[in-house]
């Protein structure tokens, strides 16, 4: 998907986002959001902030920033800060994941919700977020991926066509993440209404390939995922 694909679909979403996504996706939220901040006073980005329906849930004590590629989304992401005085929210930026304007290491935690089959190149996006977080940080993934079950991916196929219009990549699998990612895996767990939705925790350690990242302990735990999708 382009840039400029991207930002149509989500000025026509931001209006009603709240209202379709609010619910469906609140357990992924709330999920990510406690295993970003493990401590108090971490720095905390979350790319793809969007209306910012993640930011109440964050600590006082942690400090976050938002990226967004879409200015619709961000503005009630920014009155949603006013109205509700979320303090520990620093700044709200017009920024694309693929390319930051952070410096190395900035950040303890990238979160990175409902972002990843949007963007239009996964694997630079994870190189920069892999970046900006220290060295040993943790990156939070939540996302959905292509389906294993022969019904749910001739859906998925049919709907592949239409990225542009629906705002993301209906196919894109777990397995691509992880080739992407080259990032040390720690878990993985179903999220969301019936399991359908994938949180992915890495360590910011990179490795030399997804099977490297895929640590013994997590192993089986994915190969069980991955057969539900």
């Amino acid at each position: 998907m382009s840039t400029l694909a991207i930002t149509k679909a989500y000025r026509r979403y931001a209006g009603v986002y709240d209202r379709l996504f609010g619910t469906v996706f609140a357990q992924g939220r709330r999920m990510a959001v406690q295993l970003s901040t493990p401590t108090a006073g971490r720095k905390v980005l979350e790319v793809g902030v969007g209306t910012g329906l993640s930011l109440p849930a964050y600590a006082p004590e942690t400090e976050v920033w938002g990226i967004d590629l879409s200015e619709h989304m961000l503005e009630r992401a920014r009155a949603r800060v006013a109205r509700d005085n979320l303090t520990h929210v620093k700044d709200l930026q017009v920024m694309d994941a693929e390319a930051t304007e952070f410096a190395d290491g900035t950040f303890d935690t990238v979160v990175a919700m409902y972002v990843v089959s949007v963007v239009a190149n996964p694997a630079k996006m994870f190189r920069e977020i892999s970046r900006i977080c220290r060295p040993g940080g943790d990156i939070i993934v939540v996302n959905h991926f292509a389906s294993t079950h022969w019904l749910l991916q001739a859906m998925e196929r049919s709907l592949a066509p239409l990225s542009s219009v629906i705002g993301f990549h209906p196919h894109y699998s777990m397995s691509n993440m992880l080739d992407d990612s080259r990032l040390q895996l720690q878990a993985v767990h179903d999220v969301n209404w019936f399991g359908y939705w994938k949180l992915a925790h890495f360590h910011n350690t990179p490795v030399h390939s997804a099977a490297a990242a895929l640590e013994p302990a997590y192993a089986s735990q994915f190969d069980v995922d991955a057969k539900r999708a």
